[in-house]
């Protein structure tokens, strides 16, 4: 697309520069906020990963009672299961990510005289360790749209600060400086005509 070089063009610019420039420090904030709030999640997700890691090493003594016993391995995985996972939407910065809001888990009905007396530390973690894998992945999904809005805001700041104001500044400069070199021909044409 060529560029007119007229006054009417020159204005419309300018009106461009102003408008991007106005535009420009509340995309800055609003990148600045979601850096923030993506570098917290991030914080919150290496956490909760943390707390999976612990939890995993306070089920490592329980793993020879296991072993040991006759309690079908299969059979304990059915002991904790998750009736209901309520995720909410959370509005940070603009954008709507996800939140853990509720879980419900539902432990197998177990004889306690029958079963070894570790079971109930079994089941303790088993439960802790199902509630924070939710977490975890809640966490990541979070931390991934987060990191998503990022990306998309910083390629606007980028198109703002890095190309559509330095273009439209271009355009100014040539404009004006056609409208003086023009100027300066009137002035010569007219000199030219006056002598004649």
């Amino acid at each position: 697309m060529t560029l007119a070089l007229n006054k009417t063009t020159l204005k419309r610019q300018n009106d461009h520069v102003k408008l991007y420039r106005r535009f420009l420090p509340s995309l800055e904030l609003k990148r600045q906020q979601l850096q923030t709030a993506w570098s917290e999640s991030k914080e919150e997700l290496a956490v909760i990963e943390a707390e999976v890691e612990a939890v995993s090493a306070e089920l490592q003594p329980l793993y020879p009672l296991v072993g040991a016993s006759t309690i079908d391995v299969g059979e304990m995985a059915h002991w904790v299961r998750v009736v209901a996972v309520k995720v909410e939407t959370e509005n940070v910065v603009g954008t709507s990510v996800p939140k853990l809001g509720d879980l419900q888990m539902e432990v197998t009905n177990y004889s306690r005289l029958i079963m070894p007396f570790w079971i109930d530390s079994m089941i303790e973690a088993l439960q802790k360790m199902v509630r924070l894998k939710v977490q975890v992945r809640i966490a990541r999904q979070r931390t991934e749209v987060l990191g998503l809005a990022l990306r998309r805001i910083t390629q606007r700041v980028n198109l703002f600060d890095k190309v559509l104001i330095p273009r439209a500044e271009e355009n100014i400069r040539r404009i004006n400086i056609f409208l003086s070199d023009q100027e300066r021909a009137a002035v010569v044409r007219s000199k030219i005509a006056k002598s004649r």
